[in-house]
């Protein structure tokens, strides 16, 4: 299964924060692109064999352009220095369609929107839409400074500003964010949405838990997946594939996908963290031990870019 991409070009780049830009896409020729929810992503070609995700930002009612926002990360695997490098005013760009891992559900009572840092870009399009339809929501966003806080301008305009509570490492103690407080305190039937880096993640959905805030009504999307885990103490398995019989064993130093492709079975891949799903894979046997961030249930699906098996084999539906 190939890629399809989108040919846009970069109508407008501007910087948002310190070290974040913000890129305005658009096709050449001005027309409709793929229609999106809030919460979606994107696959941006940021180079040769470099392939990011990126959420979308701007209202999904806009049909005429995507916005994304980048944060310039020397530590990363470079994909976002990449963007910042590249890509200017007027260039082309080619992106996947839109797909979403993060829906915003129904509101059954109100919404805690959750932001830490660059994690803000798929809430911010949460918040565009709840507000469209009338849905009480409040936004909670944690950065480290003013100065590293994207959108300030857009979302002091948003008519949903007064809904927006910031939060800054170097402000005041009473202005910190405190998760328990907020969790102990929602309503009965509230969903909370939270993004960021992973452990700021970790430490909202611990808080929810020790409030007693139901699991299930808590949504996350990491922008990073913990790649220093998992090697240590790995053993192989086996892929069985399902309409030849071909048995494929994993070594422990690498990916299902790897040894997938080894026998020229090609699985799309694009993250290789569990992050965007683009690799998601039907089990029709076996237990796999989920690796991903995409709080995958249940056997019957498995990212082999990072996932691996519990069970001797996993039998694929390939």
């Amino acid at each position: 299964m190939q890629q399809s991409w989108l040919d846009l070009r970069v109508v407008s780049r501007r910087t948002e924060a310190e070290g974040i830009i913000g890129l305005v896409l658009a096709r050449p020729d001005g027309g409709a692109l793929p229609p999106f929810t809030a919460g979606a992503h994107i696959d941006v070609e940021a180079g040769p064999d470099l392939i990011r995700q990126y959420s979308l930002c701007n209202d999904p009612r806009e049909r005429d352009h995507y916005e994304i926002a980048v944060l310039r990360d020397p530590a990363s695997r470079g994909g976002s220095v990449a963007v910042h490098d590249r890509f200017r005013e007027g260039d082309p760009i080619r992106v996947g369609p839109p797909r979403n891992h993060f829906e915003l559900q129904a509101v059954r009572s109100t919404a805690l929107l959750i932001a830490g840092g660059i994690g803000i870009t798929p809430l911010l399009c949460m918040a565009e839409q709840l507000a469209a339809t009338g849905a009480p929501f409040s936004l909670h966003y944690c950065t480290r400074t003013p100065a590293r806080t994207a959108f300030r301008e857009r979302l002091a305009r948003a008519p949903f500003a007064d809904r927006i509570v910031f939060h800054f490492d170097d402000g005041p103690d009473a202005q910190r964010f405190n998760p328990g407080a907020l969790f102990t305190g929602a309503a009965a039937g509230t969903d909370a949405y939270v993004c960021g880096p992973s452990a700021f993640i970790d430490w909202v959905h611990t808080a929810a838990a020790e409030a007693g805030f139901p699991g299930e009504n808590l949504y996350r999307e990491y922008f990073a997946g913990d790649t220093s885990s998992g090697a240590a103490g790995d053993t192989p398995f086996l892929l069985r594939i399902a309409s030849t019989g071909e048995t494929i064993e994993v070594g422990a130093n690498e990916s299902a996908a790897k040894a997938l492709a080894r026998h020229g079975i090609e699985v799309p891949v694009s993250c290789e963290q569990g992050i965007c799903g683009t690799c998601i894979t039907r089990v029709l046997e076996g237990e796999p031990d989920h690796r991903d961030l995409l709080m995958i249930d249940g056997n019957d699906e498995f990212t082999p870019c990072c996932s691996r098996a519990l069970s001797p084999a996993l039998v694929l539906d390939l």
